[in-house]
């Protein structure tokens, strides 16, 4: 295991919105995002805001409107509220992934498999109960397909989810 995934590890169990966070994302959020986002565990609150944060700095250097991508980067989980992974959880599947070489990804029966390497998809399928605009929704649901190449949108938000 690598020192990125101890330090992951600790941002998990450290995890804390601070009251420019909660700002961040009024700011960012309507009321039924708002709902959502705080189904999230307080760690994911915490991945997502900071992610939002990078893509917000990587936009105004690249002269690049970043509303969409704000609101993708804080919703880009959300599909983790259909079955909250502990830092446990997380970890083990990391780990086995690892040790696999990826062919956990085959028990995806199991919710929590099926939540960690589909919560893209899981997350879209929510949204798309309220009419989001359809580049949202493709950015959320694709944040983790490294297959597609050459979208400067989706790539930012790779990015900036790569690095928290």
């Amino acid at each position: 295991m690598n020192f990125y995934r101890v330090k992951q590890f600790y941002w998990s169990i450290s995890s804390k919105v601070e009251d420019k966070d909660k700002e961040f994302i009024n700011k960012h959020l309507n009321h039924s995002e708002l709902k959502l986002f705080y189904k999230l565990s307080k760690s994911e609150q915490k991945h997502s805001i900071k992610v939002a944060y990078d893509v917000e700095y990587t936009c105004k250097q690249q002269n690049i409107n970043s509303s969409l991508l704000i609101k993708a980067a804080l919703l880009h989980d959300i599909g983790k509220i259909i079955k909250k992974l502990s830092v446990i959880d997380k970890s083990i599947i990391v780990m086995a992934d690892n040790i696999t070489k990826g062919s956990i990804k085959r028990l995806s029966k199991i919710e929590k498999v099926n939540v960690y390497y589909n919560h893209g998809k899981l997350g879209c399928n929510i949204l798309e109960k309220y009419s989001y605009d359809k580049n949202l929704l493709y950015l959320i649901e694709n944040h983790h397909n490294f297959e597609i190449k050459g979208n400067k949108e989706l790539d930012i938000l790779r990015e900036c989810d790569d690095k928290n």
